[in-house]
């Protein structure tokens, strides 16, 4: 929970928390709502209950254990369809698709240290991984991140590899923090950053940056290929080139 604020209403709070609780749980007890939320059961019960009256949260009558509902999807929909930089993105992810004939992504950062998938583009010969639209992935472990951490003041990087926690997805995951300010100063210099196997087996990504109208960076454009049909090597060379002139095309039409 937050500071205490007189503007804040408590409630609303505890209510959001327990919903955010179930992005990593496909359905959860009373008692685990308690134990991931810090309250008690009786908070717990009433959040619950009335989360289920309001269609948020459904109840297994064998199990008593909750689930989010599909009216949950709609929380995010207007940030989702409502945004200008998601409505010019989409046709020059498509077209960024068509030539490269890879997965493309458009990822932006949360309030933390991942980032969040928000819009994907496939090509029908492949079956990506499951990556559905709210998906996080540590900024540390993909492409998309370090593109977004090469902007970084030298303070600002300092601070943030200070406090991330570095987690082993892979064999191949980098988590010297020595290594990837390495692999941040080189996104710099390069103007794209890249990953190879380092949340997902056999996945190579390069990403470039996208920026708003003072030149903050504000998302990325990602294009994932498959080992061992892309090399690292390959894919730096002919891959970085697509992604930072589609993050230069919908930086401009934002």
């Amino acid at each position: 929970m937050s500071e205490p604020s007189a503007l804040m209403i408590q409630s609303l709070e505890k209510g959001l928390s327990v919903l955010e609780s179930f992005r990593a749980h496909a359905s959860l007890s009373l008692q685990e709502i308690a134990q991931i939320n810090g309250i008690t059961m009786g908070s717990a019960q009433r959040v619950a209950y009335t989360l289920e009256r309001t269609g948020y949260l459904s109840k297994d009558a064998r199990s008593k254990r909750y689930s989010v509902t599909v009216k949950g999807v709609g929380l995010g929909y207007s940030y989702l369809y409502r945004q200008p930089l998601f409505q010019h993105a989409h046709a020059v992810l498509h077209q960024l698709n068509q030539e490269c004939g890879e997965i493309v992504n458009l990822s932006v950062p949360d309030d933390g240290d991942n980032m969040v998938f928000v819009m994907r583009v496939a090509p029908a010969r492949h079956i990506p991984e499951y990556m559905p639209v709210g998906s996080r992935i540590p900024c540390i472990s993909s492409a998309s991140g370090r593109a977004l951490w090469a902007h970084l003041s030298p303070a600002e990087l300092d601070q943030k590899l200070r406090t991330v926690t570095p987690i082993k997805h892979t064999p191949r995951t980098t988590t010297d923090m020595a290594a990837l300010r390495t692999l941040i100063e080189q996104a710099r210099h390069d103007q794209y950053g890249y990953a190879d196997e380092e949340f997902y087996a056999g996945d190579v990504n390069v990403a470039s940056a996208i920026y708003d109208e003072t030149g903050t960076p504000i998302g990325a454009v990602n294009i994932s290929v498959p080992k061992p049909r892309w090399s690292l090597d390959r894919a730096r060379q002919e891959l970085g080139p697509l992604v930072m002139r589609a993050a230069r095309v919908i930086s401009k039409r934002k």
